[in-house]
């Protein structure tokens, strides 16, 4: 194994994990309008509702998968629709939502280190060791692999719900001026809901493949 390829390898793989949150991240950046702190944490959800699912109930692998990603998107919704929504029908400020966010964060946070402690737990893909695969000299394994071709399906499904799609010429709608949008009779509140499910949906889905390939913690 060459040292140099192996590093581009893993430099790709690393950039796949990072594009997964960054795409959802910049979803809600992009129509709220806000840095949402609690974000970040949606990714645990993910991870850790797969491990509760598989290990703790034993669940199928990929039902618990399904299970985690709706689990993430369903929480990423409440606390839009709870915490978020209101401050904002308030005109808060930037300042305000950021630290709803951060407390979003880590009372997130410090449920999951409640219900699952703060050990580290690994997600298993196959009953056996991964396969592996060599690429010009560097090796990949097959959860890797899967997070290269989840991250481009992502990514271009997320760029075709966006530019092709009414919902997403919605969400353009949305993201260039809400009080326009409104006044054409877009559904803002309900829009601005299932973006941060689709966005929170990502992070989680990004937290499931961390899990599966280097562990949760």
């Amino acid at each position: 194994m060459d040292i140099l390829p192996q590093l581009i390898l893993n430099s790709i793989i690393a950039g796949a994990i990072y594009s997964l949150v960054a795409l959802g991240f910049n979803l809600i950046y992009s129509t709220a309008k806000f840095f949402d702190l609690g974000y970040g944490v949606l990714t645990a959800v993910g991870g850790y509702a797969v491990f509760f699912l598989t290990k703790s109930l034993g669940a199928n692998l990929y039902f618990s998968v399904i299970a985690g990603l709706l689990i993430a998107g369903l929480i990423g919704f409440v606390v839009e629709k709870f915490v978020y929504r209101p401050l904002r029908k308030r005109k808060s400020s930037s300042m305000t939502l950021l630290v709803a966010a951060l407390g979003v964060f880590t009372a997130l946070q410090a449920l999951i280190a409640i219900l699952f402690s703060s050990q580290f737990q690994t997600l298993s893909l196959n009953a056996g060791p991964s396969k592996t695969f060599e690429i010009l000299g560097g090796v990949i394994t097959e959860v890797q692999l899967i997070i290269l071709l989840v991250g481009f399906i992502v990514m271009f499904g997320l760029a075709f719900l966006l530019k092709k799609t009414i919902f997403g010429k919605a969400i353009r709608a949305i993201s260039d001026d809400e009080e326009v949008s409104k006044i054409v009779g877009l559904n803002t509140e309900k829009i601005m809901g299932f973006v941060f499910f689709i966005g929170a949906a990502i992070a989680g889905l990004a937290g499931i493949l961390v899990g599966f390939d280097t562990g949760i913690e």
